[in-house]
């Protein structure tokens, strides 16, 4: 790992610890900007590409197994993805620079197994192109493309208050 990419990595760690559970509101839709390009291979290898999901909410969660907000709100994002339609939502949890072994290591303990997708960012080219500001950071893509959503720190993300949100941007007129 270059000085570069643990530098950075560190500087995510103490702005997630500051960041906490910040209340997020959404954009307004006229004052949304493009997603940046996120395209990876998944934990199997497989190319993944946001760009192929659009017509759908996706929820892309920036984290790492280090990281105790990103372990801690893995079972919620399961939760949250079990309960809504996979037709009109996705999640991409994109790890950040840890080598698959570690990754499979740490999803393998988790009960029950993410049925989402695990995205590798192993040299965090990704991230750098992302507006992230500590780990885990999470954005809500609307069915445009759009950034809609962008929330720093971990989440319940089953809970009542972040499941509306999703559900009322799912159910949003394009």
């Amino acid at each position: 790992m270059t000085l570069a990419v643990i530098s950075m990595v560190s500087m995510l760690a103490a702005g997630a610890c500051a960041a906490g559970e910040a209340a997020s509101s959404m954009i307004p839709p006229g004052e949304r900007k493009p997603a940046p390009e996120l395209k990876l291979k998944d934990i199997d290898g497989k190319p993944r590409n946001l760009a192929e999901l659009r017509g759908k909410v996706v929820l892309v969660n920036f984290w790492a197994t280090w990281c105790p907000p990103c372990r801690h709100e893995m079972p919620s994002m399961q939760r949250l993805y079990q309960s809504l339609p996979r037709e009109r939502f996705e999640i991409l949890a994109v790890n950040i620079g840890e080598d698959d072994d570690t990754v499979l290591a740490f999803i393998g303990m988790l009960k029950p197994a993410p049925t989402f997708q695990i995205l590798l960012d192993r040299d965090s080219m990704a991230l750098r192109k992302w507006p992230v500001m500590g780990l885990p950071t999470s954005f809500v893509i609307d069915k445009e493309g759009r950034i809609a959503l962008r929330a720093v720190g971990g989440r319940d993300f089953d809970s009542p208050p972040i499941a509306a949100q999703l559900k009322m941007l799912i159910d949003e007129k394009r």
